[in-house]
């Protein structure tokens, strides 16, 4: 099978990630039917000996000579390292075996390397930044000078455009250590020491003879992966090794052309989850080129606004429609009551540690278990109600996008937000939003479809009118403009006088910025995602939407004289009180309808008869029910009171409703 997939003019490969369940397998050899417990207790023996060798390997390699060594790419001859990570580090010579007695073949050995090269290298960025960050410590580590941060961002490679929080972040950390140990540490690996080996088969890092997968020939929603796990915690021979085959159900944004991949599993309990990446051909994203981009800001209460806006031949930006905007108002107070129990939970769990003080017989160590289960699984609920906020934001923005033909998504880059100034509880709901997973899942679901995601600066976005560039006045609404607020804003240029919601101020200047700045786009290094770094002030100055002239859709132009109208208002349909309720079980309903749906008449025998209802019908063809009954030709007629009852008659205050 080839791994590529067949691309067409304007079309590129795209690969992906679509998490699903191995729920069973067969056994080859002995033609045993593996329950899912049985199969995920064969996974995690198999997962163990690849986390022992790894924890091995990590536990010899973990110093910054060796991760310096493997990041140069060459090896001691001056070659190039292989791209994948299990050939680096045996080019290298860092081996991994398995402990004494345990027979594995060579394909496990490679996915223990292939996991422990992914954590050396990946530890390389940050071992940079720690040392930039030491090597220019500020003499007060909670606030640094102008001068000092210009220090510290030329001393970390690529500190230029490093978002401020990752730096102070980990000045945060190293403090800590300082107050701790009384010295700094030396570096990021006695700064953080040997990571977690998690329990996962990386089967990418095989081939053919350790596992493989095909889509099945029954339908194009089942594949088929076949795979070595051992029949015993400790295999000592070959024999100990069997084949699996366990039918993997594709979800359906897996594509039916898209090229399969070795998937990674991983053991959760007694369920085994599969990592399953596919390729598949979409069209392409271009960089510059756009004419109609939608631009997003984000919110708190209000978690995303939106609005395209169309870059015309003149060069002129005007708007496509009003905007629009996603609010998420329950499902955030709902994140944030989980978030107070989270808290109070761990302020008790806390308060019981204290009180137990390492003794594991403690009277108080069962309700620590139990509180400690209770923090798990709200700590789950919360990223489940993450993850589900997150792509329902992201879906939103997307299908806004297409709606509008846009070509290109602008949002602006937060990274570098910290929230402050405005009370604990806002400060925490700011700091814990879910604006980096929505950024990456509107990513995921644009690419499908051909469309760009740039991120763009975020200064003063929401400070300047988007028609003519001047400081907007924030107000708290648009009926009290004399009273100082933050949700609206109006622009006291006097040839503008633009007001309206300080969101969609700011996603229209997002658009206007992205549309001038589109030539300035280029591609992150690290993430490869398309960014505006800078705003230039030539081209900061077109970035202003043209209002658009109001026309109106009817001439209301005077052509006669006013038609006259009476100062008697209308009556209502319903301004005399409902008749006396008649004796007996049943009586008339207060100005309404009998249900059509019951088996007899309501009311029939007690019904007045007047000289509006219809008389029995006496031909054969058409005889209706409610007429043999005497209550009228349709069952749900209401005949009036007869003219000889006397209704007092009161008039309605309630208006005319003409």
């Amino acid at each position: 099978m080839s791994r590529k997939p067949l691309l067409a003019d304007g079309e590129t490969s795209r690969t992906a990630c679509a998490r699903t369940l191995v729920r069973t397998g067969v056994d080859e050899k002995t033609g045993e039917v593996l329950t899912q417990a049985v199969l995920a207790e064969r996974i995690g023996w198999c997962s163990d000996l690849v986390a022992g060798m790894v924890s091995v390997v990590l536990a010899e390699r973990w110093n910054s000579r060796d991760v310096k060594v493997l990041a140069s790419g060459v090896d001691e001859v001056g070659r190039n390292l292989p791209s994948n990570a299990w050939m680096a580090l045996r080019r290298l010579g860092w081996s991994a075996a398995p402990h004494e007695g345990v027979k594995v073949n060579d394909r496990i050995v490679r996915m223990a390397q292939e996991q422990a090269g992914r954590a050396l290298r990946s530890v390389k960025w940050r071992a940079d930044v720690v040392l930039g960050m030491l090597a220019t410590w500020p003499a007060d580590p909670s606030k640094r000078t102008p001068s000092e941060w210009d220090a510290v961002r030329a001393a970390v490679p690529g500190g230029k455009y490093l978002p401020s929080s990752i730096i102070k972040a980990r000045t945060r950390q190293a403090a800590t250590y300082l107050k701790a140990n009384g010295r700094l540490p030396v570096d990021v690996f006695e700064l953080e020491g040997t990571p977690r080996i998690p329990r996962l088969l990386l089967l990418a890092a095989c081939d053919g003879q350790q596992a493989t997968i095909e889509r099945s020939e029954t339908g194009t929603g089942q594949a088929l992966l076949r795979l070595q796990l051992p029949t015993r915690p400790d295999p000592a021979t070959y024999r100990d090794w069997t084949w699996v085959a366990c039918p993997i159900a594709l979800p359906p944004t897996v594509p039916a052309a898209a090229v399969l991949h070795l998937p990674t599993l991983r053991c959760a309990g007694d369920t085994v989850r599969a990592d399953l990446a596919y390729t598949h051909a979409v069209p392409k994203a271009h960089r510059t080129g756009h004419t109609v981009a939608l631009g997003v800001d984000w919110g708190l209460n209000t978690l995303l606004s939106a609005g395209a806006v169309q870059l015309n031949g003149e060069g002129r930006i005007t708007t496509l429609g009003a905007g629009a905007q996603f609010r998420a108002a329950d499902v955030l107070a709902k994140q944030h009551r989980l978030r107070r129990l989270s808290e109070r939970l761990h302020t008790k769990a806390d308060q019981y540690m204290r009180l137990i003080a390492g003794h594991d017989d403690h009277q108080l160590a069962p309700k620590l278990d139990v509180l400690r289960s209770e923090i798990a699984h709200v700590s789950n609920r919360r990223s489940n109600l993450n993850d589900s906020l997150a792509w329902v934001a992201a879906r939103w923005a997307v299908d806004q996008a297409i709606a509008a033909g846009a070509t290109v998504i602008y949002v602006e880059d937060l990274r570098s937000m910290e929230a402050g100034g405005m009370g604990r509880t806002l400060n925490t709901r700011l700091s814990q939003q879910v604006r980096g997973q929505i950024a990456d899942r509107m990513r995921h679901l644009a690419t499908e479809q051909g469309i760009a995601v740039v991120t763009v600066p975020a200064r003063n976005t929401s400070k300047l009118c988007p028609h003519c560039l001047t400081p907007l006045r924030h107000r708290k609404a648009s009926d009290r403009p004399t009273i100082a607020g933050w949700k609206w804003a109006i622009c006291p240029h006097q040839d503008c006088r633009w007001q309206g919601d300080r969101d969609h101020g700011a996603w229209r200047r997002i658009a206007a910025r992205g549309l001038a700045h589109q030539a300035t786009t280029v591609s992150d290094r690290t993430s490869s995602h398309m960014v505006i770094r800078t705003v230039l002030d030539n081209l900061e100055a077109n970035a202003v939407v043209t209002p658009t002239a109001k026309t109106s859709r009817k001439d209301r132009t005077k052509t006669g004289p006013t038609r006259p109208r009476s100062t008697r208002p209308a009556p209502r349909r319903r301004r005399a009180p409902s008749p006396a309720r008649p004796r007996g079980r049943v009586g008339q309903r207060p100005e309404g309808h009998a249900h059509t749906d019951r088996t007899r008449l309501p009311r029939a025998a007690h019904r007045h008869q007047g000289v509006n209802t219809i008389s029995t019908p006496t031909t054969s063809r058409h005889r209706p029910r409610g007429a043999a009954l005497g209550a009228g030709f349709h069952l749900h007629a209401h005949a009036p009171p007869p003219r000889w009852e006397t209704i007092p008659e009161t008039q309605s205050n309630s208006g005319s409703h003409s």
